[in-house]
């Protein structure tokens, strides 16, 4: 599954930090099946966090580790996130290949290297969702006052910065259009790999509407544990974050919180789901996708990488799209949804557009292409 290396030389791959394997890893590891000799720098690496295709690789860390805590409170340190990713020396790399939602994007690459980014979304806290990280709910006025600042100066670095990537690969055309506006910049799409695999769909019908998400604000699972309460639907939680506390004590006993589930029991409530909910604007969401691999239709707000995973047509349909982000507009859509509308197998064969072995061959004849291209 790799690709020749005496064809590209040698390789480096960035990504922001390694603490734990959600979809950015996913990609990373991808990235490592296609160079398996490539070295990989990171912000932090959090030993034993990573699966054993990425750990496998010389991994190095940019100065943040040696910071007290530095591992652990890494977040704490954005502002040093620019110098941090540019302290590495890159002399002797022909291709560099970043995998990116923060700060990776901006390594500096040598004069004749090749550098794609795959790019995940521009940075959310500095760009289209700074209110839900950096808003009064957040920090006080003193705070907010110097996080603005310290937004202002990642803006300008990020849009600098971005003029050190030779080809942008955006992880859906929802992203594809934030780079437009954002970095001037043009991308091609490639979505990233899902477990495809690992789901299939089940037989029955539990009778529960199911989340799967991290507990976050900008997810809004609020709205679906509100939607599901006033019209007295049974619904689960799968996953954890720090609105855990405030979501449970708002539905007390109603709600069903799961906290994080394995590959094989998240597979079981896929599959006896009524639907999966997903209220969230995502950049591409895996939840969705995984969701329809196990047969069962999505109910997802309109916006975002919903609209290219998610199918509303008639006999085709794959989910069913609400317009606002709201709980009276998701209640809408859950009076409205009605199960024996859906086909499994429809549903399944449309999950398969975004299996790995599709990105792995996708991201290869891209790269290959790319490199031929900028050696002509």
């Amino acid at each position: 599954m790799s690709l020749d290396p005496k064809s590209v030389g040698k390789v480096a791959l960035i990504h922001d930090w390694l603490t734990g394997m959600r979809g950015g890893e996913k990609v990373l590891e991808a990235f490592c099946e296609l160079f398996p000799d490539a070295d990989i720098f990171t912000l932090v690496h959090k030993h034993g966090s990573m699966s054993p295709i990425i750990a496998k690789h010389n991994i190095f860390e940019s100065p943040l580790a040696k910071i007290p805590h530095g591992r652990e409170m890494y977040r704490k340190l954005l502002p040093l996130f620019p110098w941090a990713i540019e302290s590495f020396d890159l002399k002797g790399y022909d291709l560099i290949l970043s995998s990116s939602s923060s700060v990776a994007k901006g390594i500096i690459p040598p004069p004749d290297a090749l550098h794609v980014s795959y790019l995940h979304s521009p940075m959310r806290y500095i760009w289209d969702m700074r209110s839900d990280y950096l808003g009064p709910a957040k920090m006080g006025a003193v705070s907010r006052f110097a996080a603005g600042w310290v937004a202002h100066y990642l803006r300008n670095w990020d849009v600098n910065s971005s003029a050190r990537v030779d080809k942008f690969v955006a992880n859906s055309r929802h992203v594809r259009s934030r780079i437009k506006k954002y970095y001037h910049r043009s991308a091609d799409v490639i979505y990233p790999p899902v477990d495809i695999k690992s789901f299939k769909p089940g037989k029955s019908d539990g009778g529960y509407f199911l989340v799967v998400s991290a507990l976050v604000p900008y997810k809004r699972v609020d709205l679906a544990v509100a939607a599901c309460i006033k019209l007295g639907l049974k619904l689960i939680v799968v996953g954890d974050g720090e609105e855990l506390p405030h979501l449970r004590d708002f539905a007390g006993d109603k709600v069903d919180f799961l906290g994080f589930q394995d590959t094989k029991n998240l597979l079981e409530l896929y599959q006896n789901a009524t639907a999966l909910i997903h209220p969230a604007e995502e950049d591409f969401g895996i939840a969705p996708v995984e969701a329809q691999a196990s047969g069962r239709p999505v109910i997802a707000y309109n916006r975002g990488g919903a609209r290219e995973t998610v199918i509303m047509d008639g006999k085709n349909s794959t989910g069913f799209l609400f317009s606002h982000q709201t709980v009276e507009s998701l209640e809408d859509a859950l009076r409205r949804f009605d199960p024996a509308q859906f086909d499994s197998n429809i549903i399944r064969r449309n999950s398969l557009r975004f299996g790995r072995d599709r990105f792995l061959s996708e991201i290869r004849n891209y790269i290959t292409s790319s490199w031929l291209k900028i050696n002509e």
